[in-house]
């Protein structure tokens, strides 16, 4: 019944974070998926790790395309900014917001049918610019939309809901975010919680471009036997490279670990990743054994979740181009109107 409002009271007893927010601070309307959509879950996720992290929700711009996926952004950070693109351009438009005010956290929300195919391009660039953005793929190998179609990413051999038989082979988008040079690459399961929050919440922290492939099963129309997208295939063959927590910069704490328990990745900010490492030679830091590694377990029919991939430097698309310290939405006539001499000096440089 989506046309119930969502109640704004709150009970005197929840508890709240330093911003004096509630997690119900932190939501949106109620949501119109299907029952037991995985999005929902990640939508839960988002919640809590902005909760967790003391996320000003005003500081947010949360933009997204067409599909299941792209509606998601209405059910999460209600009082934050808000954009919904057409379809597969919404990387194009958050970059262009990027550019205009570095100041907000960028949150882009997308589908394996709006990244990996009309929005492909858009993808790439993203990633290879290096746009400071937290990147969602909302993955279920479908277009739940129109009734169950395979998408880019459904695997060869896999089985719609109607027996047809997938006979073309997948677009691996962590594989391109690997080669493309994002700094954050992620990939979970929207059923698994404890693993899904502190991978956002290190992409949120992380200053550059953070890519995140969450397994998000249609209830609908892929979570049966044949699907390598349903909740049952993934959780028996998903291989979970690590467990993280996300560490703010807080007063130091000395602790005592032994050897090769857990691997630390300081982050551009300060703030610390902590591994707790599963697999004993798995690097997060190398990004040509993280794409050899996917692609590895990919071939023997695993999931590997987890953090594949970070840079301990990051940089991104300002520092790049080397842009001012100020948003651009805040220069005033006299910084972005200098004068003919000002002109006539760029132009002798150029020439």
């Amino acid at each position: 019944m989506t046309y119930i409002t969502k109640p704004k009271l709150h009970h005197p007893t929840l508890p709240k974070n330093a911003l004096c927010h509630t997690r119900r601070d932190y939501e949106g309307k109620i949501s119109t998926l299907c029952a037991g959509c995985g999005h929902d879950s990640i939508s839960a996720a988002i919640i809590q790790a902005c909760w967790e992290l003391n996320v000003e929700p005003h500081r947010v711009a949360k933009l997204s395309g067409i599909g299941c996926s792209s509606k998601t952004p209405d059910y999460f950070l209600g009082q934050s900014h808000g954009f919904n693109t057409v379809h597969g351009r919404m990387p194009s438009v958050l970059t262009g917001a990027n550019l205009a005010n570095r100041e907000l956290l960028y949150l882009g929300v997308s589908g394996d049918g709006d990244s990996a195919s009309i929005g492909m391009g858009q993808f790439i660039h993203a990633m290879r610019r290096g746009v400071n953005m937290v990147y969602i793929v909302e993955n279920n190998g479908v277009y739940g939309l129109t009734k169950g179609q395979f998408s880019a990413t459904a695997d060869e051999g896999s089985m719609s809901k109607k027996g047809v038989k997938n006979t073309d082979s997948p677009i691996d988008l962590i594989g391109l975010a690997l080669q493309l040079g994002a700094t954050y690459v992620a990939r979970s399961f929207s059923g698994d919680k404890k693993q899904l929050v502190p991978l956002i919440k290190g992409a949120i922290l992380h200053q550059g471009a953070a890519f995140l492939d969450v397994i998000s099963p249609c209830v609908a129309f892929n979570n049966h036997a044949g699907s390598t997208k349903s909740y049952e295939y993934v959780r028996e063959h998903n291989d979970a490279v690590n467990r993280m927590d996300v560490i703010p910069e807080r007063a130091e704490i000395v602790v005592d670990f032994a050897a090769g328990e857990t691997i630390e990745v300081a982050q551009h900010d300060g703030s610390v990743l902590r591994l707790h490492k599963i697999d004993a030679d798995y690097d997060p830091c190398d990004r040509i054994a993280a794409s050899n590694y996917v692609q590895k377990h990919h071939a023997m029919g695993e999931v590997v979740t987890g953090l594949l991939y970070m840079d301990p430097e990051p940089s991104d698309m300002h520092s790049h181009l080397g842009s001012v310290d100020v948003a651009l939405n805040r220069l005033g006539v006299r910084e972005l109107s200098p004068g003919a001499e000002v002109l006539d000096r760029i132009c002798g440089g150029l020439r």
